[in-house]
């Protein structure tokens, strides 16, 4: 793996912007929410926050030539797409049930994964599904052209895939969390709160 401490060091930037991003959502959109609902969609945005952080530290530790943390480096791609696809399905359940309104819990066995495919599945899944509802609420906060910023940050996150280690790599995340982090300012500054 071909990586500097500068590199490293800027793979915190992108991970900060989500995180913010997630904290803003979280707080305008909890009252549109039930319990469980919030739980599925604080938790996705949870995991993304805390397997982007473990990657970056992982390649700090690398770069810096501390440690090879192996289990840093594996356990991101499966916690970050289980956290997109909750997201996903988190705020998709908003958009389809009201608050308060009680549903009943499906018992679903855990699936078994194998090969990264499934992963890539989930994430670009969960990933659709947030950014879907984010311009719909752009829509509804009268900000149209925020769908160009989201669809703009959901192509850097695919594009994501396709690129190696490298700093274009870390570019394209900066701009694409960048992007999200100003859609979701922008709507939180326009009423996302008040939305019912």
């Amino acid at each position: 793996m071909e990586f500097s401490v500068p590199m490293a060091l800027a793979d915190y930037i992108p991970v900060a912007f989500f995180a913010i991003a997630a904290v803003i959502l979280m707080r305008d959109l909890y009252h549109l929410m039930s319990k469980g609902t919030f739980a599925i969609f604080s938790a996705g945005l949870l995991n993304v926050t805390i397997a982007g952080a473990l990657k970056a530290t992982y390649k700090l530790l690398y770069a810096a030539g501390i440690c090879d943390f192996a289990a840093l480096n594996d356990i991101f791609f499966p916690v970050q797409s289980i956290g997109f696809l909750l997201a996903g399905i988190g705020i998709l359940t908003m958009l389809c049930r009201k608050q308060g309104r009680k549903t009943a819990m499906l018992a679903v066995a855990p699936p078994l994964f194998k090969g990264t495919f499934l992963f890539v599945g989930l994430m670009v899944a969960g990933l659709g599904m947030i950014d879907t509802v984010l311009c719909i609420l752009a829509v509804k906060v009268k900000k149209p052209w925020l769908i160009a910023v989201f669809v703009f940050s959901f192509v850097c996150s695919l594009c994501m895939g396709y690129l190696s280690m490298n700093w274009i790599a870390e570019g394209v995340n900066v701009l694409g969390q960048g992007a999200l982090l100003v859609g979701v300012y922008t709507l939180h500054r326009n009423g996302l709160a008040e939305l019912s």
